[in-house]
């Protein structure tokens, strides 16, 4: 199977113990282009993006759930009908905190 990860800059060493996973398995693996790629400017790291996730068959996401770039890359997985993995999520969000903080003024909580 060919897969592309999608996912934010920052998780680049997750992204390299997942492409080797992968590829023990037996698949073809393609990396995203991130943000401090020294060579493509933000145009081009979208259309190496594109490329890639057009390539695969399925789309693996690492994300720390605040980068727009991926959720601009899950838009474009998601607008071609690509299968997708979520490898990691991180737990810890701007989004966790607003739910918990919500669940305990609903309980009556002290806020």
């Amino acid at each position: 199977m060919k897969i592309a990860l999608i996912g934010s800059t920052h998780y680049q060493p997750r992204f390299q113990v997942e492409a080797a996973k992968l590829r023990h398995l037996g698949h073809a693996v393609r990396s995203p282009a991130f943000d401090d790629s020294p060579d493509l400017d933000e145009l081009g790291i979208c259309e190496h993006n594109r490329e890639m996730i057009e390539w695969a068959d399925e789309v693996h996401i690492i994300w720390d759930a605040r980068s727009i770039g991926t959720i601009f890359d899950f838009g474009m997985a998601f607008a071609l009908h690509k299968p997708i993995h979520i490898a990691y999520m991180e737990s810890k969000t701007m989004a966790g905190v607003m739910q918990r903080y919500a669940r305990k003024s609903d309980l009556g909580g002290r806020v």
